[in-house]
């Protein structure tokens, strides 16, 4: 009997696009076996990206804008999907659930007063897609873990416990998107002896920088090449340091909302962009990270996995790996998951156990009271 397919999307931070995985997934959780049979990033547009990127920004009828985007990037997603498996000679007929995670416009981990409290907002209609693909699809995830105290992030660490818990090595699984996150993976790790938390930038403030240097003609720092030009300024890399962000202890999450636009700023304060700049900031990434285990996990691993694109950035593997004193940093693609698509095949996943029935969060990454199955479902 074929085993049919399951489709993960997401669309990160860094607004690069949506990451389409078509996957075949035989069993559940720790045994689940996870076929990858198609993974490609559909670009949004121009207009549409220029849009969402103005959704983060105060300005006029942010409602309604946002009203309409969530159509919008629900068609996005829906065509996307068509199109990766169009261009692998999959067909829709055979797609019985997608796992959609959408788009953040914004999230709010923490309580500031009685009308703004923790909440979150992926937009991307999963009726749009329900409609296009006519499958069940899985959405809005991180609202159920929300309601129950969690943050409602990180939220990978699922299938990091599920596909990379090793016999006898402790691991961690570092996501490198537009903010970082990390998954602390025991050796023969129980799903309660999983911790994960962001652990601050990832890619967010070098692609921002990089953009700018370039008037626009790069979107990130290709092959680390723009920081490998220039030198740390270690008095800048010492004052990112003493980020608050940094020194609070997990559960946590954090995002653009904090890692965007003002904090560009601040660092051009009376300071000219140049290579040292992206260099010294790639250096922050890093040392952030490093920091990030030093502080807040039971020990060191033995090794890391990371995944995002920071995983093809090799002067910041080389920064991480330095920063955690030669504790091998590899790609995740070693262990047979590519490091593009790792997000993507994650919400295949969680949303192939949701419909089964299993608790798809966890609490030692969210700091939610209990485990829940995430996700609405939509079927039309």
């Amino acid at each position: 009997m074929t085993i049919p397919l399951t489709i993960g999307m997401i669309s990160g931070t860094s607004l690069d696009g949506i990451d389409v995985a078509v996957c075949r997934i035989d069993g559940h959780a720790q045994q689940a076996h996870i076929d990858l049979l198609a993974f490609d990033t559909v670009p949004y547009e121009p207009a549409v990206r220029a849009e969402l990127l103005n959704l983060y920004e105060d300005s006029a009828n942010a409602v309604a804008r946002i009203c309409s985007m969530n159509v919008v990037i629900g068609k996005a997603f829906a065509r996307a999907a068509e199109q990766v498996l169009a261009a692998n000679g999959l067909s829709a007929d055979d797609v019985t659930v997608v796992g959609s995670h959408g788009q953040t416009v914004w999230h709010q981990p923490q309580r500031e007063s009685d009308l703004l409290v923790p909440s979150t907002l992926q937009i991307g209609e999963a009726s749009e897609i329900a409609a296009t693909l006519n499958c069940t699809v899985v959405s809005d995830f991180r609202v159920a873990d929300m309601a129950v105290g969690g943050l409602g992030a990180p939220l990978a660490s699922y299938l990091d416990w599920a596909a990379f818990a090793h016999t006898d090595l402790n691991r961690c699984v570092q996501n490198i998107g537009g903010i970082g996150n990390v998954t602390w993976v025991p050796a023969n790790a129980s799903v309660t002896d999983v911790i994960a938390f962001d652990t601050g930038p990832g890619n967010m403030l070098i692609d921002a920088l990089v953009n700018r240097l370039t008037d626009g003609a790069q979107a990130y720092d290709a092959n680390g090449a723009i920081g490998s030009n220039g030198a740390v300024d270690f008095s800048l890399l010492n004052l990112l340091m003493q980020d608050p962000y940094l020194n609070s202890p997990p559960p946590k999450t954090t995002g653009r909302e904090y890692y965007g636009t003002s904090m560009v700023e601040e660092i051009l304060r009376g300071r000219q962009l140049n290579a040292d700049v992206i260099a010294t900031v790639t250096a922050y990434t890093a040392h952030s990270i490093a920091d990030a285990y030093r502080q807040w996990l039971p020990e060191l691993p033995d090794e890391v996995y990371v995944n995002g694109g920071g995983a093809r950035n090799p002067l910041l593997m080389r920064m991480l790996a330095d920063a955690l004193d030669g504790i091998p940093v590899r790609a995740t693609d070693e262990l047979g998951i590519t490091a593009d698509g790792k997000e993507a095949i994650c919400f295949a996943l969680m949303a192939h156990d949701a419909l089964a029935g299993y608790p798809t969060n966890i609490p030692g990454a969210t700091g939610a009271n209990r485990a829940v199955s995430l996700g609405k479902v939509t079927k039309l």
